[in-house]
């Protein structure tokens, strides 16, 4: 079994649950592969274009790369935050029909209502997330122009100061969407979880300071029987820490690690 980990907003394959996820992965004797976002871990002058939200062709890509390259028999997804809509975007675009070797998804405080989230992150209590966010794309930004001088309008950064201002002026700009609502609404995970086909896993807290799940997004969990939902008390956003109880305490990377493992274990798979 191979996991492939999708990080989410402004991480990169060193984030810390990336290398956690990997470390108990290969400690279950899986294959792991940590997925940049075109980007992001140093990989900005590799191509032209921004990551997104909404780019689970991406994802796809790098699986069909290690099943044809790498003859990988086995995979799942896994992805936080950004990076959880992602892999759940990308099952539920696969539905029935993605690759054979294609076992499982799993994601951990998903974003999966975009624009809900985007929100959320602009209240007062989030400011200081938002703040965080909204300077390292902008840091990226100028990185990227000098990448490729002449590409990208930096006169467009000013009097940005929330997400949704810096989705709404380079994100949909710069990749086709007409704003950041159409933006948001067209890369949703959100509007294909009922078409997911293959055994699901979300992790979310109710006390997640700015992801938010909706209730019509909530009932399509519901109603996909192939997706288990678990809603904790705690957890903050992506911040399971537990008791160190012979492992390091962090919660969520063992949950997924087991989920996947479990699915690895049964009979006939």
């Amino acid at each position: 079994m191979t996991i492939i980990v999708v990080h989410g907003l402004e991480g990169s394959s060193e984030s810390q649950y990336m290398l956690g996820i990997a470390e108990k992965g290969a400690a279950a004797g899986m294959n792991v592969v940590l997925m940049n976002q075109r980007t992001c871990g140093g990989t900005d002058s590799l191509a032209p274009t921004l990551y997104h939200s909404g780019r689970s062709a991406d994802v796809m890509a790098v699986a069909q790369h290690i099943v044809q390259q790498d003859g990988i028999q086995r995979f799942a997804l896994c992805g936080y935050s950004m990076g959880g809509n992602l892999v759940l975007k990308t099952a539920g675009e696969w539905g029935s029909t993605g690759p054979k070797e294609f076992a499982a998804v799993a994601a951990v405080c998903p974003a999966v209502d975009l624009a809900a989230s985007a929100d959320a992150l602009h209240m007062p209590a989030n400011r200081l997330y938002e703040q965080y966010f909204v300077l390292k794309l902008k840091t990226r930004m100028r990185a990227k122009a000098r990448c490729f001088p002449g590409k990208y309008d930096l006169t467009r950064l000013q009097g940005i100061k929330s997400l949704r201002d810096f989705d709404d002026k380079v994100t949909a700009f710069y990749c086709g969407f007409s704003g950041a609502a159409d933006y948001y609404t067209k890369s949703a995970a959100a509007n294909v979880l009922d078409r997911i086909a293959v055994p699901a896993f979300i992790l979310y807290a109710k006390n997640d300071p700015f992801i938010r799940i909706l209730p019509e997004t909530r009932a399509k969990i519901a109603a996909n029987p192939n997706i288990r939902f678990i809603e904790t008390e705690d957890g903050g956003h992506c911040s399971y820490i537990g008791e160190r109880d012979g492992y390091d305490g962090n919660f969520a990377e063992r949950a997924v690690v087991e989920f996947v493992q479990t699915l690895d274990r049964r009979p006939g798979t």
